[in-house]
């Protein structure tokens, strides 16, 4: 085949919404439309299952956002994509293998690890990083299939979505999640928690805070759930108001926190569970007891300064808890062969282009998502970003690969014994998870949507077996 009638082979490292939006880019791009350059693309994937921070990062009580699942597998439709799930990049493919096969390498890697917090208690037993619970809940598939819920008082840390996702999950009742995919061994877990109250800290004010309103506004939903506003921490200054003035989205924000305060201060019946939200404190220090078990939390007071930001006041409030989930950011992890900026926890890179130690662009590497830019942003700049990394593929494009015919990689996997998944094996698990969905029931006696399979053999079984399996077998 020559290289005018052979397609770029292009592998993108990661099936999460950035590489999956990267392919989907790359196959519409005008080069591709106006018959420059035909593509021919393979998503790879740690998971058996696609979708990464969708499947595994999302709360499951948030259909919306789940929602965006069935723009993903219309993309994984496209003939020119393929997918092979359960392969590790580094382990089950290197970097000489991709080059051998692909004109160009994607890495879309995101970013799944707690950023660190560095306090006195840290690493006291009932302290947790906020990314492990929600893999936990998610049915991550190379965590503990138990957690240890046996806090009555549980700190959250931290003031963007992540955080609100965690505190609800903690506060909900188990009942209420029937109507999602969680597993049965989360909805074990959860059930059997003794949580009555949950602190979320944020150390900027109530104009400052980093939640969506919708994710603000879903906390009231919860049902036996008070949310509890404490009146010390709702502070205003010149800039917090020219703020929810000038931005609609504060100004939401604190719309909805002004209706709480409002139905605080009437409420004469109170749930068996309350969800607190505190703002303008920093953690200082997690206390533990005798056997090295988390027994408090100590949060030092800040201020607002006049100009949008805080100061410390010296001030330091304690509140006893049992947990602390620390909610603060992601961080990216490091891949074999490829340049790391160890300070933001991502892929060295210049708009998308993999550079080496001189910043110089390393030819047939790219980067893009979280591990490309850091965890910031949500899906429209997922998309953006992706763009960006796309067009300075195909400005830079070159006939580099050895073997680029299609059938050599699923040929070399099964030489080194990949159990790899592929697009019609996800029908099937999706199917099996479906099925099992449709045999369990949620607290109203209705059938479940889905029932989410945790175990990776099982995973990979069910995918490879090309069919569903029955959900009473």
């Amino acid at each position: 085949m020559s290289q005018d009638q052979r397609p770029l082979r292009v592998a993108v490292i990661g099936a999460g919404p950035a590489g999956i939006y990267a392919a989907d880019l790359l196959s519409r791009s005008e080069a591709v439309a106006e018959g420059q350059v035909r593509v021919s693309i393979d998503i790879f994937d740690r998971y058996p299952a696609p979708f990464g921070l969708i499947r595994y990062g999302v709360a499951p009580d948030h259909p919306r956002i789940k929602g965006i699942v069935n723009s993903l597998h219309k993309i994984m439709e496209n003939p020119d994509i393929r997918f092979f799930g359960n392969v590790e990049y580094g382990a089950d493919l290197s970097l000489a293998q991709l080059r051998e096969h692909y004109d160009a390498v994607i890495f879309a890697t995101g970013a799944f690890y707690d950023a660190s917090l560095h306090i006195p208690g840290i690493e006291l037993d009932g302290s947790y990083g906020a990314a492990d619970f929600v893999a936990w809940y998610d049915g991550h598939p190379d965590v503990p299939r138990q957690w240890p819920l046996r806090a009555k008082e549980i700190a959250v840390l931290g003031n963007g979505n992540v955080a609100l996702d965690v505190a609800r999950v903690l506060s909900k009742h188990a009942e209420d999640l029937l109507t999602t995919e969680i597993p049965e061994n989360v909805y074990a877990g959860l059930k059997a928690s003794p949580v009555t109250d949950v602190h979320v800290f944020g150390r900027r004010g109530p104009a400052q805070m980093k939640f969506t309103p919708l994710e603000l506004r879903e906390l009231a939903k919860s049902r036996d759930v008070d949310i509890v506003l404490h009146e010390e921490d709702l502070q205003y200054d010149d800039a917090s108001r020219a703020a929810i003035e000038s931005n609609n989205q504060i100004k939401a924000l604190i719309k909805t926190i002004d209706k709480w305060k409002a139905e605080q201060a009437e409420r004469t019946e109170h749930a068996s569970r309350r969800l607190h939200l505190h703002f303008l404190q920093s953690p200082a220090e997690i206390v533990g007891d005798a056997d090295g078990k988390v027994a408090a939390i100590r949060m030092e007071r800040n201020e607002l300064d006049g100009a949008g930001g805080i100061r410390p006041t010296g001030e330091i409030l304690e509140y006893p808890v049992q947990a602390v989930y620390r909610a603060i950011g992601y961080f990216g992890s490091e891949l074999p062969e490829i340049g790391f900026d160890r300070t933001r926890g991502v892929i060295t890179n210049v708009e998308g282009r993999v550079v080496d130690e001189t910043e110089t662009p390393v030819p047939g590497l790219y980067a893009t998502g979280w591990i490309k830019r850091g965890p910031v942003g949500l899906i429209g700049s997922t998309k953006s970003d992706a763009l960006e990394t796309i067009t300075h593929l195909l400005e830079d494009r070159a006939f580099t690969a050895a073997h680029p015919e299609p059938e050599a990689v699923p040929a070399l996997l099964d030489r080194g014994g990949v159990e790899f998944t592929t697009w019609e094996g996800w029908h099937a698990l999706d199917a099996h998870e479906k099925a099992l969905g449709a045999a369990a029931q949620d607290a109203a006696g209705n059938p479940r949507q889905r029932v989410k399979v945790v175990e990776r053999e099982q995973m990979v079984d069910i995918s490879r077996s090309g069919a569903s399996a029955d959900a009473r077998d």
